[in-house]
């Protein structure tokens, strides 16, 4: 039995392996950048990979609950992860 006071633990940092940590500081830095999403086309031209990569990588980060998206809608992936658990972006 949790005996913290009644306070809940802290959250648990997310977990993601470096790469999707990379995608996930691209997605921040781009929106902080351009102020809207970045379409999968920006990622494809950024990280030089194939757009079946890309659009692999961001059903991933989707399943893994790191980003939300609007299907059908371009641009507008959301990250759920707050940007000081974000990896610096190389």
């Amino acid at each position: 039995m949790n005996q913290t006071l009644g306070k809940d633990p802290p959250p648990a940092a997310p977990q993601f392996t470096q790469l999707q940590g990379q995608y996930l500081a691209f997605i921040y830095a781009y929106g902080r950048i351009f102020k809207r999403s970045p379409a999968e086309v920006d990622m494809r031209r950024h990280f030089q990979v194939t757009a079946p990569s890309v659009h692999q990588m961001v059903l991933t980060l989707e399943k893994a609950g790191l980003i939300q998206r609007q299907p059908g809608q371009a641009r507008s992936i959301q990250l759920l992860v707050e940007p000081e658990a974000l990896p610096i972006l190389r």
